[in-house]
Parts: C-alpha cells; structure tokens; sequence
C-alpha cells in the first residue's frame, strides 16, 4: 500500500449555504420547524424563500465539503467530490471550496436542475434552521468519480445527506470499492435523523458488512441506528460493530471507542453561541484530522471540539481564526 498523498477526500453535496438571521416568529410564520432540515423539491420554491431572506451571507457548503474545508483550515490535504451545475452558484461553491485548500475537480453538469443551495435562517439563540433545496448535486454518477484521487486519500468521508438520491448512492457505494481496494479508511457520517429513518437498513448494512470504519454519529442518530432508547445499550451495539465510533453529545461534549476502549472528552467552552450551523461537520474534520496525523482518540476528540466551538462562536460555517494556530496553542 503506497503512502496516501491525501489526508481526506469527502464526497457529499455541493451547496451554498445562505445565512441569514431571523427571529422565532419567521420561522413558525413559514411552517419551519425550528432547528430542523427540511428539503425544498423545486427551485422555484427556493427561489421563493430566499425572496423573503434579510441580508445574508453566501459559502461553499454541504456536510461534508464543510468538513474537509475545516481539515484543510488544520493544514490537512483534502479533496471534495461533488457536483454543480453550470451557473453562477455553481461558480461561487467551486471558487470558495478551493479558495478554502480543497482540491475541487468534478465536472459541471449541464442544464437543470440549478447548483444546490441551503437557505439557513439563524435565531438569535444559535439555532439554526436549514432549508435544502439538492439541485445538481442529487445527479451526480459513478462517472463523476476521481478514482485515483479516492484511492490516494487515508480516509474517505461519505455524508449520509447524500444517500437519498439513487445515482450518488451508487456513486458512493463504487468509491467504498474504490478505497478498500486501495486499503484506505472509510469514514460515515450518519448526518440526520430523517436520512436513517429513510435509509437506516442501508446504514446498517454497511456496518454489519465491515464497510466503515469510522462511524459518526449524534446522540440521537445513535440510538435512531441502533433501534433503542437506552443510550449505553447503542453504544455497546455499534462499537462492537466498526473499529471507530464517535458520538457528539452538544454541551455534553463527546466520546469515541475505538477497537473497544472508550474515551470521552468534554465540550470546549464557548462565551456565547451565535449559530450552530457546521458544528457537527467541523467536529468531523478536527477528529479526522488528528487520525489522519496519527495522533490518539484522546487528541482526535478534542481537536474535535475546538473546531466545533469556533464554528458556533460566529456566524457561518466555516472557521474564522487560524485553526492549525489554535490547535497548535491548545494541543500542541
């Protein structure tokens, strides 16, 4: 097995995130539920909701690309899979992605549907409330794959967002064969609730197979996964499963267990929580970062949460210090 000149290659969906502060009677005057993800079917509907959105901002976004963004942000060498369409949106996510350190090469894909984009209304408690509309993104093939680029990276990282659609599934499927003929990790994040009560057969196939190495999941991912209410009893249930598991609990902080031994971390203290739009993403890339660096569970989990609390002390999805500084200072 050659040495990987990757640390991390994501494939997920290729969206802008547009941000935008809103209060509590917007969101229940536009049938939102607050906190929650819900997909839009129509640009049209999209179009309609951003119509009504203040003065925001706009990045490169989707689950994953936010993810090896924050690797990337670490001084980790990451590429991103995922697909656009050729238009102005499509050329706002693949200049900033890059502009981000992430080498970004997947086609453009002509005609409708339009590039991805999340509209995001953030109240002023931090809580964000996301509107997905997939857009190009839900096409992309097996063809679209850089395979070398797949087969160069230590870690493959799949977002489960992105499982709903059939061709991307396949896609992602073809690169789990494409890493493990390579012998490289591969990384699965279970990304929402709503994707396992969808999917969650398929999830835990792709556990029970041997398919992923390292789980991510929340709190309540976890026990949605695991089929119970009994938070140890998942635990014990899915780490027996894959060599990796992690758990992000909020405020609570996190744990992982790895090849049976667990450890848990606290959550990094933030003076306030402005909005908590990536903060399972970056938690993502502080931890597979420092597996990628080979530094221990311990400091995978805590490079975990400091990017995390970053993320949430500002608005936006993308870190805003020097994160590779800020690790440096807090870990070593």
């Amino acid at each position: 097995m050659t040495q990987p000149s990757y640390d991390v290659v994501a494939i997920g969906n290729a969206i802008v995130d547009i941000l935008s502060p809103a209060d509590d009677a917007f969101i229940t005057a536009e049938g939102m539920t607050k906190g929650s993800m819900q997909l839009m079917f129509s640009p049209q509907e999209a179009d309609a909701l951003y119509a009504k959105m203040g003065p925001g901002t706009e990045a490169s976004g989707g689950s994953a690309a936010n993810t090896v963004a924050g690797v990337a942000a670490l001084g980790g060498r990451t590429g991103f899979i995922g697909q656009v369409a050729d238009d102005q949106l499509g050329q706002v996510f693949a200049h900033d992605i890059r502009a981000a350190g992430v080498r970004f090469g997947t086609a453009v894909r002509p005609g409708e549907p339009t590039t991805g984009r999340c509209l995001i209304f953030v109240t002023p408690d931090g809580q964000r409330t996301m509107n997905t509309f997939l857009g190009a993104g839900q096409f992309l093939p097996a063809a679209a794959l850089d395979r070398d680029l797949i087969a160069d990276a230590a870690i493959l990282y799949l977002e489960g967002y992105l499982w709903d659609p059939e061709e991307p599934r396949a896609a992602m499927r073809a690169a789990i064969s494409v890493a493990r003929e390579a012998g490289r990790k591969v990384a699965f994040t279970l990304s929402d609730v709503f994707c396992i009560s969808r999917h969650g057969d398929d999830f835990r196939a792709l556990v029970e197979e041997g398919q992923v190495d390292i789980l991510f999941a929340n709190e309540n991912e976890l026990l949605a996964l695991a089929q119970t209410e009994d938070f140890e009893a998942a635990v014990a249930q899915l780490s027996a499963k894959v060599p990796t598991l992690v758990v992000t609990r909020s405020e609570h902080g996190a744990l992982a267990v790895q090849d049976g031994t667990r450890v848990e971390v606290p959550a990094e203290p933030v003076a306030q929580v402005v909005d908590t739009t990536g903060a399972g993403d970056l938690f993502a890339a502080g931890f597979l970062h420092g597996q990628a660096q080979g530094r221990s569970v311990r400091d995978s989990l805590r490079l975990g949460a400091l990017c995390a609390a970053e993320v949430i002390s500002h608005f936006g999805a993308r870190p805003q210090v020097d994160l590779k500084k800020l690790a440096a200072e807090k870990l070593g």
